[in-house]
């Protein structure tokens, strides 16, 4: 009874005393979404420490380079140091789960690709939730995939493509830098759209499944454009189309696949930006920003391009909507 009515006569006149500020911050945390008790970022003074990017592949690949070329200019910004912190494993799912669980401070993000959106429906156990335990930041490169084929195959173009695969079910090959990746998924959603049969032939990545096909083991592969460009340019395969929705400008003379014979095509890998859930949103707008300026900055364009990739900026709005169509886009794809 006693400790109670000490509580009752020395704390509660403090809360009533105090209950607009009380208040007042109980309401920024629900609508911040952010945790009560996890630490705050100060949007107007942000950053004020290293900021962390991880990224669940390894050293050197696409989504790391394009990473490593946008941050650039981020470091030069902020005055800040900027880690990218590799952390490869299952396919991206060890780098997803790391940062899903990471701490919402607005000091830890995670940039990812294709497979975030093409995992949910290959793994009922990941681990986490690609949509419910992230914040979208916005997104970063496209790597634009360009249908070529052979030239055995004798077809010029996508609608002569479709012809000949109606006429000749499943014997035309595919080849893909390994099964349920976006190359693959590429050729799968290519077929359901032309209701044709194709037969895929899965390699361990884009090295090897290019080579067979510039030997003519296979007839045709959605490749990347830096896999591709090279055997276009000699040519030793034959371009029909890109999978962008509109002309890639790293090859604006190959006309996209939807142009080319099979309207409303649209398949391309991507790299993207995520934040924990929780995140503030004023730290996510202004770090979307500073992204946004880096990726329209002309020596970065030239670096992407250079590297096979394109800038793809988003708001964060834009970002998350884009992923709810990649997830349900490759869903019914992997379904049918």
């Amino acid at each position: 009874m006693a400790v109670k009515l000490i509580k009752e006569t020395l704390i509660m006149p403090v809360l009533f005393k105090h209950r607009r500020a009380v208040i007042k911050t109980l309401a920024a945390v629900v609508v911040s979404g952010l945790p009560f008790g996890a630490s705050w970022a100060d949007a107007d003074k942000w950053p004020e420490q290293a900021v962390n990017f991880v990224v669940p592949f390894a050293p050197g690949g696409p989504v790391d380079t394009a990473a490593r070329i946008v941050t650039v200019p981020l470091n030069d910004k902020w005055k800040q140091p900027i880690v990218i912190d590799n952390k490869a494993g299952a396919g991206g799912i060890v780098g997803a789960r790391y940062s899903a669980k990471a701490k919402p401070d607005g000091y830890n993000y995670f940039f990812t690709a294709i497979h975030h959106a093409i995992l949910p429906s290959l793994n009922d156990n990941l681990g986490y939730d690609a949509q419910k335990d992230f914040e979208p930041v916005g997104g970063v490169a496209r790597f634009p995939l360009i249908l070529v084929a052979h030239p055995s195959l004798n077809v010029k173009s996508v609608q002569e493509l479709i012809d000949l695969a109606k006429e000749k079910p499943n014997t035309i090959s595919y080849s893909s830098s390994g099964t349920g990746g976006g190359t693959h998924l590429a050729g799968e959603l290519f077929a359901s759209m032309a209701d044709v049969q194709l037969q895929h032939i899965p390699y361990k990545g884009s090295a090897p499944a290019v080579q067979d096909l510039v030997g003519g083991q296979v007839q045709l592969m959605f490749a990347d454009a830096t896999s591709a460009l090279p055997f276009i340019n000699s040519g030793k395969v034959i371009p029909l189309g890109v999978g962008n929705k509109e002309r890639s400008a790293l090859a604006p003379e190959v006309p996209t696949i939807a142009e080319s014979g099979l309207p409303g095509y649209e398949a391309y890998s991507w790299s993207g930006l995520f934040a924990p859930k929780g995140t503030p949103a004023d730290v996510i707008k202004k770090l979307n920003a500073d992204m946004n300026e880096s990726l329209n900055t002309p020596e970065i364009i030239e670096k992407m391009n250079g590297s096979g990739s394109e800038p793809m900026p988003t708001t964060p709005e834009e970002f998350g909507q884009f992923l709810d169509v990649e997830i349900k886009k490759w869903r019914d794809t992997i379904q049918n």
